[in-house]
């Protein structure tokens, strides 16, 4: 299968937002990645999806905003995703998660380092929740656009002007798949 672009009926998640939909055939996507990180969760049983798009990694010094827009961090972005997909019947025992961005694209001397940042605090808040990655593509210089298709799982990635790619689940999801088909 050629990867595609998503299509134009996309739930479109901004920048300090987080989306959760369990549609038969619905997909959600985040544009223009560069600093900021998108961390998806799939449920394979109920095909529910969550995408964040968080900004910044800690709401330590700005709590209230953290509590007002809690997905404008990856403090609290996290568990907020969690929460969002399992309201709609995900199980977090099941939840695929994978991310992307966390490049340096403005700031090529690292001085605030802010995408590293958010993985370093992303990271952080996944394995406080007990939960990891399935799959990653963190890091470089380039912006990206990441889009979850619900039916499949699939999480699609563009760099810059680069075509559409895939980026596969490891183990964890192929196990929830195949818990799925025997049920």
């Amino acid at each position: 299968m050629t990867p595609t672009a998503p299509a134009s009926s996309s739930t479109v998640v901004g920048i300090g937002e987080c989306r959760a939909i369990n549609s038969p055939g619905g997909k959600l996507i985040t544009y223009a990645l560069g600093s900021c990180i998108a961390v998806v969760a799939w449920d394979p049983l109920t095909k529910t999806g969550g995408l964040l798009h968080l900004m910044l990694p800690d709401s330590a010094l700005d709590s209230v905003r953290g509590k007002n827009n809690p997905a404008l961090f990856a403090d609290t972005g996290i568990p907020h995703l969690i929460e969002c997909c399992m309201k709609l019947g995900a199980s977090r025992s099941r939840l695929v998660l994978r991310a992307a961005g966390g490049a340096k694209v403005l700031e090529q001397n690292g001085m605030f380092d802010i995408g590293n940042r958010n993985h370093i605090s992303m990271r952080k808040a996944l394995w406080k929740a007990g939960l990891f990655l399935q799959g990653e593509d963190t890091g470089g210089t380039l912006a990206r656009t990441v889009s979850l298709e619900l039916n499949e799982g699939l999480m699609m990635i563009r760099e810059g002007g680069a075509p559409w790619r895939e980026l596969p689940a490891r183990r964890k999801a192929t196990a929830a798949a195949a818990e799925v088909a025997g049920r």
